[in-house]
C-alpha cells in the first residue's frame, strides 16, 4: 500500500474506488506482495531447498490457496476441512502435512485415504488408531512425532506452542518410548520428527535452541529420519517497534544442523506467507464523543477481525485520504458488537476524522477470515485480490437470507 496523491492505493487501485465499489468491510489482498514473500522464503532457505507447506490455519480462502499453490507450495493441515481446502486448490497430497493434537477417526482414515505426505503424530493413543485404521484399510502409513523441545519462543503465551506446560507434542521420554513403538508396528512407517514452538516469532535464537534439542535427540536415538519438520511461527512486522526476524541467522543454524543429518526439511509457514498481503478497509458509521476521548465506531467489528479482541494484537490503522488535519483528541476504534472487548487500538494524534470516512487496517491476510465469525448474526466479509489494476473477488460477501 502507498498514498498516491493523498489518497490510499494497493497496488494500482485506489482504497476510495475499492469501498465504492463493493462495499465495507471488506477484505484487500495484494498478489505482488504474495509473490514478494514467497520469493523471499524461499531465496532465504534455498541452500537445502526445503519442502514448504502452506499453513492453510493461516488464511482458508481456497482461492488465494490456488494461488499459493502455483509458486509450489504444499501444505499443513489441522482439520479435516482443511484438508479437503488444500485438496480442492489442487494442493500435491503427496505435499501435505497433517499436524495437531486431536484429529479424530473419521480425519484420520480420510488422510489415509488421500494418501497425504504425513500424518504428524502427537500421542500413543493417536498412534494407535492410525495403526488400527491403516490395518483395516491394509496400508502402510507415513507418520511423523511431534517433540515438545521445552523451548521458550518468547511470543505471546496464548500462540507458544513448544514449552512443556503447552499441550503440543511428546517430551523427551515419550518420544523415545513412541520411536521404539511405532518400529515394531506393520502398518506404520516412522519418517518425520516434527517441532513447532510457537507463532509470530522475530528473534531466531529460540529456533537456534529448538534445533540443539532436535540434534541431541537424533543422536541419542541413533534413528535416520526422512524428514525433520521445524513447523512454522516467523512472524512479521506488524508495527514500528517490531524487529524483523533474521532469516540469515536462522539459515546458518540450520545448514549447520544439516551437516550432522541427511534429512529433508519441511517449513510450514503461514502468516510469513499471507500476513501482510491483507488488508481491511472499514467506514466510520459514528463519531461518539465523551471528555478523555473520542470513539470512532466503524463498520468492521470483532466478528469480522478477532486478533485484537482475542490477544491484545495491535494492528496499524491507515486513513484512506490524508489531510494535513490532526485530532486533539484520542480515538479509540471500535466495532458495534456487544462486547467490550470489541475494539481495535487506540490511537494519539491520529488524522482528524469524520462520519462516512474510511480507514484500513494493515497486516490482516493472516489468522483475520479464518478467525472470522457470525456472532451477532453478522455476514462475512467480501474477500477481494488485487493484481496490478485488476480485482478478482476469490469470496463473496454473505447474504443475510443465507445465513439465518
Amino acid at each position: 500500500m502507498k498514498y498516491i496523491n493523498k489518497s490510499l492505493s494497493i497496488e494500482k487501485i485506489k482504497v476510495q474506488n475499492i469501498a465504492k465499489k463493493f462495499g465495507t468491510p471488506i477484505y484487500c489482498y495484494s498478489h505482488k506482495k504474495l509473490k514478494e514473500n514467497i520469493s523471499n522464503f524461499k531465496k532465504n532457505f534455498k541452500s537445502f531447498s526445503p519442502l514448504i507447506c502452506f499453513a492453510i490455519k493461516s488464511n482458508t480462502n481456497v482461492n488465494l490457496i490456488k494461488e499459493i499453490r502455483k509458486f509450489g507450495l504444499g501444505a499443513d493441515v489441522v482439520s479435516i476441512g482443511e484438508l479437503m481446502v488444500a485438496l480442492k486448490a489442487g494442493i500435491d497430497p503427496k505435499k501435505i502435512v497433517f499436524s495437531g493434537v486431536g484429529k479424530t477417526s473419521n480425519e484420520i482414515g480420510y488422510a489415509i485415504d488421500k494418501n497425504i505426505l504425513l500424518i504428524n503424530a502427537e500421542s500413543k493413543s493417536e498412534i494407535n488408531e492410525i495403526e488400527r485404521i491403516a490395518k483395516s484399510k491394509k496400508k502402510i502409513i507415513n507418520i511423523g512425532i511431534r517433540l515438545n523441545p521445552n523451548t521458550d519462543a518468547k511470543t505471546l503465551k496464548q500462540i507458544s506452542t513448544g514449552r512443556k506446560e503447552n499441550k503440543f507434542g511428546v517430551d523427551e521420554k515419550n518420544f523415545f518410548f513412541l520411536l521404539k513403538y511405532s518400529k515394531l508396528s506393520k502398518h506404520i512407517n516412522l519418517k518425520c520428527l516434527s517441532v513447532h514452538i510457537g507463532s509470530q516469532i522475530l528473534d531466531y535464537k529460540p529456533y537456534e535452541k529448538m534445533l540443539k534439542v532436535v540434534d541431541r535427540i537424533i543422536k541419542k536415538s541413533n534413528y535416520k529420519f526422512e524428514f525433520i519438520d521445524l513447523g512454522g511461527g516467523m512472524g512479521i512486522s506488524y508495527g514500528k517497534n517490531d524487529k524483523k526476524l533474521n532469516y540469515q541467522k536462522y539459515n546458518i543454524a540450520i545448514k549447520k544442523f544439516l551437516k550432522n543429518h541427511k534429512s529433508k526439511i519441511i517449513f510450514e509457514p503461514g502468516r510469513s506467507i499471507v500476513g501482510n498481503i491483507g488488508s481491511l478497509v472499514s467506514k466510520v458509521i459514528y463519531i461518539k464523543e465523551n471528555n478523555k476521548k473520542n470513539f470512532i465506531i466503524l463498520d468492521a467489528a470483532m466478528n469480522d477481525f478477532m486478533r485484537p479482541a482475542l490477544y491484545g494484537a495491535n494492528h496499524k490503522m491507515l486513513p484512506a485520504i490524508k489531510t494535513n488535519q490532526t485530532s486533539k483528541k484520542v480515538y479509540e476504534f471500535v466495532g458495534p458488537i456487544c462486547e467490550s472487548t470489541d475494539k481495535f487500538t487506540t490511537l494519539k494524534k491520529f488524522q482528524k476524522l469524520k462520519e462516512k470516512d474510511l480507514v484500513v487496517m494493515c497486516d490482516v491476510g493472516a489468522y483475520g477470515m479464518s478467525l472470522s465469525s457470525n456472532y451477532n448474526v453478522r455476514p462475512k466479509p467480501i474477500e477481494i485480490l488485487i493484481k496490478g489494476s485488476k480485482i478478482n473477488v476469490i469470496k463473496k460477501r454473505q447474504k443475510l437470507e443465507d445465513l439465518i
